[in-house]
This record gives C-alpha cells, sequence and structure tokens, in this order.
C-alpha cells in the first residue's frame, strides 16, 4: 500500500495509471460500516483509493472537531488488510489555503433537516469532497446510505456540474443490536448506547407501520416521535429521494430519517423504502 499525503503528487501517481479507479473519501476512526465501502470499491475496479482526512470546514463553532476520534496507525492497518492501493493522508494545509474559493451547498436542499441543524455544514462536505474528487478523478465513488442528505447533496453537485464519477450509494452497517455504525459511537457510555438504541427501533416501528398500509406521513413521525421522547430530536422526517417533504409514503421513493442527541453525541440514521 502506498501512502501519499501531497495532493498534486497524488494526482501525478494516479494520472496514467489506465485503471478503473473506486474512491472512499474518509474522516477516519474506521469501522465496520468504513470496511463495507472499501470491499466493494475493491470488488468493482482495478485500483483502489482510500482518503483518510478530518475535515475542518463541515464542523460548525463548537462541534467535536477537537474531540473527533483518531486512530491513525490502527485506519491504516485496517487499510493495508483491506487490499487498498493507495492511501491518500493529507494534512490541512494540503487541503486548505488561507483564501478559498467557496462552494454552496443548494439553498433548498442544502438547508433542510441537517442543513437546518448545522447552517453551513454542507458547504464544507461538498468543498472537500469536490477537492477530493478531482484529485483522484476517480471512476466510482462510494458513499454510505447512513449519511442520505450528504449522498444526495454529493450526487446532485456531480451531476450540476457535469463531472464525469459515478457515485455509488452502500447500504448502511448495523451493530448486532441494530444501531448504525458511525465513528461518533465511541462517544457512547453503555447506558447512551442502549437508549440510542431506540433510534433504530423508530425507524424499525415506522417500517412496520408501512407494511400495514399505514402511509400517511404525520401518523408514521408522530409514532416515532412519541417512542423518541425520551431523546432530543432534531428532526423525525419523511421525504421522497429528491429530500422534498411528503405526505403520503411512496414506495421506492421514499426515506425516513432521524437526527436526535443521545447524551452530548448526535446520531443520524434512516431506512429507504
Amino acid at each position: 500500500m502506498k501512502i501519499i499525503s501531497n495532493p498534486l503528487e497524488l494526482k501525478e501517481y494516479l494520472k496514467n495509471c489506465n485503471k478503473s479507479i473506486g474512491f472512499v473519501p474518509t474522516m477516519g476512526a474506521l469501522h465496520e460500516g468504513h470496511i463495507s465501502l472499501i470491499k466493494k470499491a475493491k470488488s468493482e475496479n482495478e485500483l483502489l483509493v482510500v482518503s483518510i482526512f478530518l475535515n475542518p470546514t463541515q464542523f460548525l463553532k463548537g462541534e467535536d472537531l477537537d474531540k473527533y476520534p483518531k486512530k491513525d496507525e490502527a485506519d491504516k492497518k485496517i487499510c493495508q488488510l483491506s487490499g487498498v492501493d493507495v492511501l491518500f493522508y493529507p494534512q490541512i494545509s494540503d487541503m486548505y489555503s488561507q483564501d478559498e474559493v467557496s462552494l454552496l451547498a443548494p439553498k433548498v436542499r442544502g438547508f433542510v433537516l441537517e442543513g437546518t441543524s448545522r447552517p453551513g455544514h454542507f458547504n464544507g462536505v461538498l468543498t472537500v469532497v469536490m477537492k477530493l474528487l478531482n484529485i483522484v478523478n476517480p471512476t466510482k465513488a462510494y458513499f454510505g446510505k447512513k449519511d442520505a442528505q450528504q449522498l444526495n447533496l454529493i450526487t446532485l453537485m456531480v451531476k450540476q456540474l457535469f463531472m464525469s464519477v459515478e457515485i455509488i450509494p452502500v447500504d448502511t452497517q448495523r451493530d448486532s443490536d441494530g444501531l448504525a455504525l458511525s465513528s461518533r459511537n465511541a462517544y457512547l457510555s453503555p447506558l447512551e448506547k442502549k437508549e440510542a438504541l431506540k433510534i433504530p427501533l423508530s425507524l424499525y416501528l415506522a417500517s412496520k407501520m408501512v407494511s400495514k398500509n399505514i402511509l400517511d406521513a404525520k401518523e408514521i413521525t408522530d409514532a416515532m416521535r412519541e417512542y423518541l421522547e425520551s431523546l432530543e430530536i432534531s428532526y423525525v422526517e419523511i421525504v421522497n429521494r429528491e429530500f422534498e417533504s411528503i405526505k403520503k409514503v411512496e414506495l421506492k421513493n421514499t426515506i425516513i430519517l432521524v437526527e436526535a442527541k443521545v447524551g452530548q453525541t448526535r446520531l443520524l440514521d434512516n431506512i429507504w423504502l
């Protein structure tokens, strides 16, 4: 496995490889969710690039940038054992300058749901993903469905800016108890983890309602909110795949999303119907 930190060096290294390139961008603290992305990318491409970069521009003031889990050596070992060909490991100074061109999230889709609770967050996400895609120039890039709004906006950016990369969504990976895997799960105490299980269970409740042909969005979200009442709920929403609010579940075109705080930890989860 080759480790490169300089963006221009990586661009030069990949420029004439003449192979299909799979790319998995991460912020480190790798877990089974990341490994599922890496495995899928490995199986579908001739050369696999993974990046580890804790991007400061997507963290708002007072958020957990300084406390975000860091497992540098473990992450490198995971990448090596997973068959990663190139690990891109830049520093902040490699990726950003003092006078940056701004990339803004769309005015509607970028400022609903997580965009409401974290204004400016998606500006940072799209900026760093644009940089990474331009550096690696992959054939396919892989993103988890757990961050559904992020996935939607990245796909939209690629489409609207006429980029050639194909964005591949990958199903959410869960712990044996059903909790969606996240680097932030490391913050949870045993008691908080037990409370956090209410999030996937609320989504299971929603799916059971849909299976009984209860399709009214308000009825479903009211039931979920009641189940989640002990948590600090940021949102419980039902949208279509374009992140437009809908009044009734549309099978094969619906995402049910939850963001809630357990203690001080912000957790996201969703189901795609």
